[in-house]
């Protein structure tokens, strides 16, 4: 049996971690992300504060339809390249996925290591991002639509969301890691906007390249735990998401540093 400390260990290590054919119920989950920290409600705002008092009910959501709504944020069919949360001032630092219910078809999730995306980058490349800082976007939705009370942003300099290092330092093992965000709408501070856009492709080029992805084929059962800092991630669940009952727990991260 593995104790709370392996396991944190073997998430430093290998940075994304399955736990198979457990059927977890939301006090069972909500337990399992304590191991990692204290979980956090799933604002949306850059500007949103975690309360000191939180209703366990709002710490685990669910991609279930209700209404004609989901009853949490998670994405449903998104196929982009991202970071979790990363246009709010502390982005998540731990991820918890658990997959109740899985259709037939399946489906996939993929991540690329960012220690290696970053080690791997060109001198020249390297050189030019030192020091730099990135506007994370926070206009739109994983699944690219427009969040609720947020404009149109057709300018990536006039996109509000969080300022990061484009470079972050990871908290506990002291490893240096690329920290893009999203694609869509980011913004390298301080540069001509076409010099940032194509710094950015380059960085995402560098960023998800193949031999630095893994993909995970999902079962029901599947719990999925990843490092948020040291991750892209990227989901297919099969274009709406029809078939998926998928629970999630997210742990409250740091200011990237």
């Amino acid at each position: 049996m593995l104790t709370v400390e392996a396991l944190r260990e073997a998430l430093r290590e290998h940075l994304a971690l399955v736990v198979r054919g457990t059927r977890l119920t939301d006090e069972s989950l909500l337990a399992l992300g304590t191991i990692f920290g204290t979980p956090e409600m799933q604002g949306v705002s850059v500007l949103n504060q975690q309360a000191d008092e939180v209703r366990q009910e709002n710490l685990v959501v669910s991609n279930r339809m209700l209404l004609e709504r989901p009853t949490g944020t998670i994405g449903r069919g998104e196929s982009a390249w991202m970071t979790e949360l990363s246009y709010r001032m502390r982005p998540c630092s731990i991820a918890l996925l658990h997959a109740l219910e899985v259709p037939a078809a399946g489906g996939e999730m993929a991540f690329a290591n960012q220690y290696l995306a970053y080690e791997r980058l060109p001198d020249d490349l390297r050189q030019r991002i030192e020091g730099r800082m990135l506007l994370h976007d926070e206009s739109r939705l994983n699944d690219g639509s427009l969040r609720k009370g947020h404009v149109e942003v057709t300018d990536p300099r006039e996109a509000t969301g969080a300022q990061h290092r484009i470079v972050r330092t990871h908290p506990q093992t002291r490893r240096k890691a690329l920290y893009l965000g999203r694609r869509r709408n980011a913004y390298v501070i301080g540069l001509p906007l076409e010099e940032s856009e194509a710094l950015l492709d380059a960085l995402w080029a560098q960023a998800t390249q193949p031999d630095l992805v893994w993909t995970h084929q999902w079962q029901s059962g599947d719990t999925l735990i990843w490092d948020n800092r040291c991750l892209v991630h990227r989901q297919d669940m099969g274009g709406a998401g029809e078939g998926w009952l998928i629970h999630r727990v997210q742990i409250r991260g740091e200011v990237p540093r």
